[in-house]
């Protein structure tokens, strides 16, 4: 026992050795990691000693430390609440609706972009349809708001002609959902095209030759050779996707909320803001935080475990 416990140690020991060696000619690197360790460790990991007030009931003047415990009782009033099976709901809703036709749009538009040959024309398309991604949800409400009003709104005018019909776009609730999946796609889809063209540009070309003695057409190719060069990233970013199918996006959804299409507009992440900023109900706020937070966590793990049984790498 005393060899075993001897050979781990210095196993370890060896390690350690190892790795400040490493740090030591690369400590130019480990330099730069600085900032941004300091930016996660103030912004991200200090502020989440604040979730023990999910289990309190917090008052301001008296502090954490003076506030009462009350235990699980704020998670009881969400779960047990009138407001939790709609919110849940409608975050799931729109959730599913960004998985099923969001996700896969920048693949989509990445190999669209993959096929062209003109390198110029490629460009003016990347750079165009990189643009709306820095644009702020402020501006896209507005445009929406412009293009889809019913008093002067061009969409608005031309459904009208074209079916005699006056569609309210921005207060019919059976629009709600498909009017913010259309933002995201025109938002975020130039931009979430970066990750798939990098990772097509490390696909082998040898097999595209291949494929085209094997006398493959370019759907077969893409079919047969671009969709599985390009799987881990996909399985990858779907993972991620998935640990954030609680986070629909406050300021979108913020924005385009109304009073009339409430009832379908009404999520987690505008309830929080809700009950927390405008009720100051901070303790019940913080729970609702954190079970979006909790159950984020168990979806990006079970998804990557799914993904280790079907032969991806996932994330680890």
């Amino acid at each position: 026992m005393q060899e075993i416990t001897g050979k781990k140690a210095s196993v370890k020991n060896s390690k350690f050795k190892d790795t400040l060696n490493h740090i030591r000619q690369n400590k130019v690197l480990y330099i730069l990691l600085i900032p941004g360790l300091l930016y996660f460790l103030l912004f991200k990991y200090a502020p989440m000693a604040g979730i023990v007030i999910a289990f309190q009931d917090y008052v301001p003047y008296l502090g954490i430390s003076g506030s009462q415990w009350v235990g699980l009782d704020n998670f009881r009033q969400l779960f047990l609440g009138n407001d939790f099976i709609r919110l849940l709901s409608n975050t799931l809703i729109i959730a599913l609706l960004n998985i099923v036709i969001v996700f896969p749009a920048p693949i989509v538009l990445a190999l669209l972009l993959n096929e062209i040959r003109g390198q110029i024309f490629k460009k003016c398309v990347q750079s165009s349809i990189y643009l709306p991604h820095f644009l702020s949800w402020t501006i896209v409400a507005s445009l929406s708001t412009i293009l889809l009003s019913v008093d002067s709104g061009v969409i608005t005018e031309l459904v009208q002609k074209f079916t005699g019909q006056t569609v309210n776009f921005l207060s019919d609730p059976n629009w709600f959902r498909p009017v913010i999946i259309l933002q995201s796609i025109w938002k975020e889809c130039g931009w979430g095209t970066i990750i798939y063209l990098a990772a097509l540009s490390g696909v082998d070309q040898e097999q595209y030759e291949a494929a085209i003695m094997d006398g493959a057409g370019r759907f077969k190719r893409t079919w047969h050779v671009t969709l599985p060069g390009i799987r881990s990233t996909i399985v990858v970013m779907l993972i991620l996707k998935c640990g954030s199918i609680l986070n629909t996006g406050f300021d979108q959804i913020y924005l385009m909320t109304n009073s009339l299409n409430r009832s379908v507009a009404d999520v987690f992440d505008t309830y929080v803001y809700t009950m927390g900023i405008t009720n100051a109900a901070y303790s019940y706020s913080t729970a609702v935080g954190l079970f979006k937070s909790v159950v984020g966590v168990a979806l990006v793990m079970l998804t990557n475990k799914i993904a280790n049984l079907l032969g991806e790498d996932g994330l680890y």
